[in-house]
């Protein structure tokens, strides 16, 4: 459902949310099929819902889908450079005698 009015996409939003919900409660998060197909229609769901948004009112939701290729995302990499960071304060001053 691709829909321009945003109170029609917040409607399906909330009813691909409940959805969501009903699948996790009902199979304790064990079928990952359901899972999958109720995940892929709450992201497009919110899609559609921030799209419209967005065309009605030039407003956007505070939030981020991120794609699978971003699941690679490997949460050391940002310290990688903190590691070559010189933490030792003891050379970087001259003796005051």
């Amino acid at each position: 459902m691709n829909t321009k009015d945003p109170r029609a996409a917040l409607t399906a939003l909330i009813a691909a949310l409940e959805r969501h919900f009903d699948v996790i409660a009902a199979t304790n998060g064990e079928d990952e099929d359901q899972l999958d197909v109720a995940t892929e229609r709450l992201s497009l769901a919110f899609e559609n819902y921030d799209d419209a948004l967005f065309d009605a009112y030039n407003v956007a939701t505070p939030f981020i889908i991120f794609d699978d290729d971003e699941d690679d995302y490997d949460e050391d990499d940002d310290f990688d450079d903190f590691d070559d960071l010189d933490l030792d304060d003891d050379d970087d001053y001259d003796d005051e005698d």
